[in-house]
């Protein structure tokens, strides 16, 4: 793997993460232009990193940033939005220090070597959310999630979800079965031995189900896959020297080595038992998103990523934080199908040769074959080792046409997110929060779902500038669509 060291200028996407981000309470908004869909009732929830730096210290990396929650309540007198840092033990302690003083995943415990041991790092809650019935999950890979008021956003401490041991990790990704409410997650316990959990919860998100599964080697899982009758694990050609993490010497960054003589793994489960149907091996290439599976007509299991050529993306990511980036990381729309039961790959194709990334399906269609994904991706001429991801488009598989819509200069979406409209189950919004470089504001955008490449039908101001976000989701007021 080669990077270009070629310095270049800072971009407009840096001044959203130059400083720490600015909490509001819940504040109405204004709006800019359009109208608020009558349909459109309920909330959207945004996670990411917030805080990159105290004092003239930044972090190792965009993934080690404190998250802080965006919440934009749609009722039908107004609308309003709250932003709040999550109150995790970490970032409490190194508030009242007023320094960095945790390790994370780019990056070792400032100072003594006794410090980077006894605080190798902290659960920064900043890659996604779960909306349950009665609080939200904040969600970080490496421990356990953070429950939230709904509508407060008021930290209410760590959740088990009743069954995750101490020490156990809840991934950020995790798959609801809109037919049956079942929720499925996992987490990674590495060690000599490394470990694959699988959890099934209920609606309300009490684990009810649970298994244990090895894994030949320990490498960077971030996504998985629910497929209708299947999960299904790409485990992608890196190796994790935990050996030097755990004594504090290396970050988990700085130790995954990339091997593509490896191979990628396949892991394909029964989502009712939760034990292996099939195991294989294909073609080397690096994923941190799925945007879908389902099982054909045929039996085959179709799974759509965006799919990398090697792991420079994570380079990338690392250079993020500083303000610079110089590594191109291209990935694709791409499509693999398999034999659930031998795990044999029998087609591996490009469905969208555009840089992208974040890649999802209407909540009602995944485990389903969904006409559409909807996707972040880059405008046409975009210098990809400079700029983040600066349009939002859907992809429609039954013409294999793209719509974009491309918000112009200096402006940023974050993952475009699919709303059922509470009237008309066929009307869909797609809702994105948007940074603009060029006054230094944020905004959120609602899109009719069918008109992407069209006007926004509404833009709503927001108090303060918030920070790229990773992940979010929709959830529907009481009495509405969805789950």
């Amino acid at each position: 793997m080669h990077t270009n060291t070629k310095k270049s200028s800072k971009k407009a996407w840096v001044g959203a993460i130059a400083q720490p981000a600015t909490e509001f309470s819940l504040t109405p908004l204004s709006i800019i232009s359009g109208n608020i869909p009558v349909g459109l009732r309920g909330t959207l929830y945004c996670n990411g990193p917030a805080r990159l730096k105290r004092g003239d210290k930044i972090v190792g990396h965009w993934f080690d940033g404190d998250g802080a929650i965006l919440a934009v309540h749609f009722t039908d007198g107004d609308v309003r939005a709250v932003y709040r840092y999550v109150q995790t033990a970490g970032y409490q302690e190194e508030t009242t220090a007023g320094k960095l003083i945790y390790g994370n995943y780019g990056m070792t415990a400032p100072g003594a070597f006794w410090n980077k041991w006894l605080k190798p790092f902290k659960n920064v809650a900043n890659t996604s959310v779960l909306a349950l019935p009665d609080r939200l999950l904040a969600l970080w890979e490496g421990g356990q999630p953070y429950a939230l008021d709904l509508q407060t956003l008021s930290t209410l401490g760590l959740d088990n979800l009743g069954e995750l041991g101490k020490g156990k990790t809840y991934s950020a990704h995790p798959k609801i079965d809109y037919q049956t409410g079942d929720i499925f997650n996992f987490g990674i316990e590495p060690g000599k031995n490394p470990q694959l959990n699988l959890y099934k919860s209920n609606a309300t998100g009490k684990i009810v189900q649970t298994a244990t599964l090895p894994l030949a080697r320990l490498s960077l899982i971030h996504d998985f896959v629910f497929a209708g009758p299947y999960l299904v694990f790409f485990i992608p050609p890196l190796e994790l020297n935990i050996l030097p993490v755990m004594l504090g010497f290396s970050s988990y960054c700085d130790s995954l080595k990339w091997k593509p003589q490896l191979g990628t793994q396949i892991l394909v489960i029964d989502r009712e038992t939760l034990s292996v149907v099939s195991r294989s091996e294909t073609e080397p290439w690096f994923q941190w998103h799925f945007a879908n599976g389902y099982v054909s007509d045929r039996g085959i299991l179709i799974v759509d990523m965006a799919r990398y050529e090697d792991f420079q993306t994570n380079q990338f990511l690392k250079e993020v934080a500083t303000g610079i980036t110089h590594t191109p990381a291209q990935s694709q729309l791409s499509r693999v199908q398999l034999n659930p039961q031998t795990g044999k790959v029998t087609g591996i194709e490009t469905i969208l040769d555009r840089n992208c990334d974040f890649p999802r399906v209407p909540p009602q269609n995944v485990g389903q074959n969904s006409r559409y994904t909807y996707l972040s991706i880059s405008r046409q001429g975009t210098d990809i080792s400079q700029e983040i991801l600066n349009a939002i488009a859907r992809f429609d598989h039954k013409t294999d046409t793209l719509i974009e819509a491309d918000l112009g200069e200096n402006r940023y979406p974050s993952e475009p997110i699919y709303a059922p409209d509470a009237h008309n189950p066929e009307q869909g919004w797609i809702l994105t929060v948007v940074y603009d470089g060029n006054t230094h504001s944020s905004e959120v955008w609602v899109f009719d779902g069918e008109k992407l490449d069209g006007e926004a039908v509404c833009r709503l101001a927001l108090p303060s500038t918030i920070p790229h976000s990773f992940h979010g989701t929709w959830k529907a007021a009481r009495g509405s669509e969805g789950v």
